[in-house]
């Protein structure tokens, strides 16, 4: 079986090396006419070969001039390795390539080939020598007479290829058992890789090659020199030969059929076919193993990384669905979180409008009382002070003001309380310059302050609050110290006041909102943290981003 297939892919392949071959032999062929008409057209060359000259220098000159037309038309003929010849009727030859054919005029002038110009004037004329006038080697001539108009030959114009260069076109195509022959119209073997057969002479190849002649290349078995081949045959017209390809099945068979090779090359094949499944297979088990790590690795602390759409086919896809419903799920979370976090918002926003009727009571029955003392300026800066608070706490929950804005706030809150309550409890501001541009949530500070004025003082009587703003990094820091009763440990839960402390009396929110509400606005990193200790008072450090 391969040794068919192969000899019948062999002469398929063969075919197209043939029309190969035949396309170098034409390009070869025009190359020459393209360089006999330049040569018949050339006005310096057939000035040369025409004129008589005076003097040698004269004669020399012109040649010179010849000499140059000629190397640049002989560089045009492909391949290079093929001779260009120039005589005149004087007998001067003018020889591109002497090593090729080193000839003599009077080795031409009484030559058949002359007579054969002279007779068919506008021809090219083809012929295979291998006499005397070639020195016994075998080569192609074309020859051409260089006429005028009126018919006078002037001149004469050879190329000359030799067999061995012939040879070149098409023996990079042959080997062992594939072998090509060029076969004149007599039945003459001119050319051959087999180069014992050169000179023979076979009428039953000749027989073969011209019942080609019309027909479309295929492969015949055909009985020549005592054996059986495949033939293929091609016409060269423009050589006036026949390219013979004879294939020797049984040499080309013996070098392509090997048993043990076989043998190893089926070894292989299975061997690999194996490796193969076994990739795959390992592929597949190990895919859906990584898959199972990853959701169990989810399932633990990677709730919101997505899987690794990778592996094979089905592994893929239940990837890309866990995935999927892992996007909605996180749909729904962030859903519900939104949802929480309008109600937080909506609560705080309530609270901060619930300002506390007590402290408006207090606060307006405080600034009567100034009036009626006739402290009027105190009561004015009072009112003043009461309005500025008032307006500020009404405003959005979500609106942000600057560390400045902040202090005057506090400062109208503790303006108020040292009205009502004198200056017992001192509050002291201790701001970095470069943190007063940088922008809090409204009232984050205020309900810290509010807490030191009513719940930090109640069996001391005298004290003082401190208030400290620091940029550290890329954080901002707000301690609030007073040195007042502190706080007993069962009063804070993780370093915050319990939610179950007094209310605040002003804006109603408590501490506890406050870290709430910072971790709401701007993660985990940041809020609230409270240290305290009985008869020494509070520490209170608010952790918020620096921005400007």
């Amino acid at each position: 079986m391969s040794s068919n297939l192969f000899i019948d892919t062999f002469s398929i392949t063969n075919s197209k090396i043939m029309d190969q071959i035949t396309e170098q032999f034409d390009e070869f062929t025009e190359s020459t006419v393209s360089a006999s008409l330049e040569v018949d057209t050339n006005g310096t060359i057939k000035q040369a070969l025409l004129e008589n000259h005076q003097t040698a220098i004269d004669k020399y000159s012109l040649y010179y001039d010849m000499k140059y037309e000629m190397n640049r038309i002989y560089a045009e003929v492909d391949p290079n390795d093929a001779n260009m010849i120039i005589m005149n009727k004087q007998n001067d030859i003018f020889n591109m390539n002497y090593i090729k054919w080193p000839v003599q005029a009077d080795q031409l002038v009484n030559h058949e080939i002359i007579t054969r110009m002279e007779n068919n004037p506008d021809q090219m004329i083809y012929q295979f020598e291998d006499s005397e006038v070639t020195n016994h080697v075998p080569m192609i001539i074309i020859s051409k007479a260089l006429t005028l108009q009126n018919g006078y030959i002037y001149g004469y114009l050879f190329f000359s290829l030799t067999e061995k260069d012939l040879r070149d076109f098409y023996e990079s195509y042959t080997s062992e058992g594939n072998n090509v022959l060029l076969l004149t119209p007599k039945g003459d073997i001119i050319s051959s890789n087999q180069q014992n057969l050169i000179g023979e002479s076979s009428p039953e190849l000749l027989d073969y090659a011209q019942s080609f002649e019309g027909k479309e290349l295929e492969y015949r078995n055909a009985e020549v020199f005592g054996q059986q081949f495949t033939l293929l045959s091609q016409y060269i017209p423009s050589l006036d030969i026949y390219l013979i390809n004879l294939i020797d099945q049984k040499v080309v068979s013996n070098n392509l059929v090997d048993t043990n090779e076989i043998i190893f090359i089926s070894i292989v094949i299975v061997g690999i076919s194996v490796l193969v499944t076994f990739l795959i297979l390992r592929r597949m088990t190990v895919s859906i193993s990584t898959l199972v790590h990853q959701i169990s690795d989810m399932a633990r602390y990677q709730f919101t990384k997505p899987l690794k759409e990778t592996g094979g086919y089905e592994t893929r896809k239940i990837a890309k669905a866990f995935n999927y419903m892992l996007n909605e799920l996180q749909d729904y979370v962030q859903i519900l979180m939104n949802t929480q976090e309008k109600q937080r918002k909506a609560e705080l926003e309530a609270l901060q409008h619930q300002i506390n009727p007590h402290f408006i009571y207090n606060t307006l029955a405080s600034i009567k009382f100034m009036i009626k003392q006739e402290k009027k300026e105190t009561a004015s800066n009072t009112i003043d002070s009461f309005i500025a608070l008032i307006q500020n706490s009404l405003s959005n929950i979500d609106e942000t003001i600057t560390v400045e804005q902040e202090l005057e706030n506090l400062k109208n809150y503790v303006q108020i309380n040292q009205a009502r309550y004198g200056d017992r409890i001192r509050v002291n501001y201790l701001i970095a310059p470069d943190c007063l541009s940088l922008t809090i949530p409204k009232l984050v500070l205020q309900p810290f302050i509010e807490n030191a004025f009513f719940h930090a003082f109640t069996k001391k009587k005298t004290g003082y609050i401190q208030i400290l703003i620091a940029q550290k990094q890329d954080k901002l820091i707000c301690e609030i110290i007073d040195n007042g009763d502190g706080m007993v440990p069962n009063r804070l839960e993780n370093n915050i006041v319990k939610s179950k402390g007094k209310r605040q009396l002003f804006s109603g929110i408590g501490v506890k909102n406050v870290h709430e509400r910072i971790q709401l606005l701007y993660g985990k990193s940041y809020g609230v943290t409270i240290t305290s200790e009985p008869g020494k008072g509070t520490n209170v450090v608010i952790t918020l981003p620096a921005k400007n």
